[in-house]
């Protein structure tokens, strides 16, 4: 896996989609906030990039669109978020599709959110070709099938009741929910076998039937396995901050690249399409 300071320097005339999980961004870790915008900077000196995914979990913790969207244009001047949406905004002007995909942590998101920078909302499993290969995206909780009561939360949590439920609960008491909910998990994981918390081999021989490949984040363990029938599976990092006693601390994270060398900037399916998995760091 090759490795770079900027995503710029990886063949930048041949990226065409960058995919990216797992960011968890929060204003309490400032630095992963600072290196998605450098990773925007350099996706807006890519100029035959045509796609950005962001494949769940972009956020540590999301209470809803109106968090954002009910704050004053005083309020929103000074937001964390607001520099996130104009650098994306500037991404899809200039002909960048911008794909977002529900987490764990963040599956109240919603499209009126994405709309303030002309994304679009996308549901697992989201099929995409590269080259002659179909790849099957997800965030890859799911498929953590092992981990029978986290199973059994998702499935809740996902219900359109729930979620109705929760949004029309006061941000106080949204934000006492969500506290309590982490509370729970670190508890709970801090107790559970590692394998748990990984992908079943089951699961994803299932999901996997009609599909070359599988590209997923979330369990924060990037790498390329091989699967049965010579099939490949894909596993996006996290970004997390490394260094931290230095006076310059890093951001490291494993992201996906989808190259191809053909001159059309639309060619996602052409002989010479390749797939990659990259280290992204950006230095605080």
């Amino acid at each position: 896996m090759q490795n770079f300071n900027h995503l710029i320097t990886t063949r930048p005339h041949e990226v065409r989609q960058v995919l990216i999980s797992d960011l968890h961004l929060s204003p309490e870790e400032p630095a992963l906030v600072q290196a998605f915008l450098a990773l925007l900077d350099d996706c807006l000196a890519l100029p035959a990039l045509k796609r950005l995914f962001i494949l769940g979990d972009w956020f540590e913790v999301w209470l809803g669109d109106d968090v954002y969207l009910s704050l004053s244009e005083d309020e929103c001047q000074t937001h964390w978020l607001t520099p996130l949406i104009v650098k994306l905004k500037k991404l899809r002007v200039a002909g960048c599709e911008i794909l977002v995909m529900h987490g764990n942590r963040d599956f109240l998101l919603d499209q009126p959110f994405c709309n303030l920078f002309g994304g679009e909302l996308i549901y697992e499993p989201y099929t995409l070709n590269v080259g002659q290969k179909n790849y099957r995206l997800e965030h890859g909780d799911a498929l953590c099938t092992d981990d029978k009561k986290y199973q059994f939360f998702r499935k809740v949590m996902r219900n359109r009741l729930t979620q109705w439920y929760l949004l029309n609960k006061s941000l106080e008491k949204r934000l006492a929910i969500a506290d309590n909910m982490r509370q729970k998990s670190q508890r709970n994981n801090a107790n559970k076998a590692t394998h748990i918390m990984d992908v079943n081999a089951d699961a994803v021989s299932t999901v996997m039937a009609d599909s070359d490949a599988l590209l997923h984040g979330h369990t924060h363990r990037p790498d390329i396995h091989q699967t049965a029938n010579d099939k490949m599976r894909y596993v996006l990092g996290d970004w997390r901050l490394l260094d931290t006693e230095t006076r310059q601390p890093k951001v490291s994270a494993v992201i996906g690249a989808v190259i191809d060398d053909e001159q059309s900037n639309d060619s996602f399916s052409s002989n010479n399409t390749e797939f990659g998995l990259f280290e992204f760091r950006y230095s605080v």
